[in-house]
């Protein structure tokens, strides 16, 4: 049973997880693309495009951790030190995606510029504001992307893990 539940969440981790994070990582340049030129239906088309599986994979993707607690607890590992570490990290992300990168995918698909709020870079403020909105969701994106980077790697080495690599 181990093994049927480590593959589901391995796979779910890349059916899921590998669109979010290509496709969060295109949006920014296609975002500016779109910006730039305005009445190009195709590129606002990607852009509504890479949003949308950016949403529809983060829902898909509450399965990895699901799976993934299944399978911690039939390896008897929950409490260990890199699981714990994965844990809080997969929160991180899963926070940075939900708060940071899909609000801001939004606002940019829906037209706008803005960052979300303050009066600096609100829609409607020019290129300058539109530019630095796509630049923050861009480090935004990379945030998520690193800590998702990190977990792959917690789970794979495991340090300190005693069940064998």
């Amino acid at each position: 049973m181990t093994k049927f539940l480590l593959a589901v969440h391995v796979l779910a981790a890349i059916v899921a997880i590998g669109p979010v994070t290509v496709a969060a990582s295109m949006f920014p340049p296609a975002a500016r693309r779109s910006l730039a030129a305005p009445d190009d239906a195709r590129a606002a088309e990607t852009v509504r495009l890479l949003h949308r599986i950016c949403r529809v994979y983060a829902g898909v993707g509450i399965a990895v951790p699901v799976f993934g607690f299944f399978t911690a607890g039939a390896m008897g590992v929950l409490g260990d030190a890199w699981l714990i570490v994965s844990v809080v990290l997969t929160v991180l992300a899963a926070l940075v995606l939900v708060v940071l990168v899909l609000p801001r995918q939004e606002i940019l698909a829906e037209g706008g510029g803005g960052t979300g709020g303050g009066s600096e870079g609100t829609v409607g403020t020019g290129g300058a504001a539109t530019r630095a909105a796509t630049v923050q969701l861009a480090m935004f994106t990379g945030v998520f992307n690193l800590l998702w980077a990190t977990v792959t790697v917690l789970m794979i080495v495991r340090p300190g893990s005693t069940t064998g690599a």
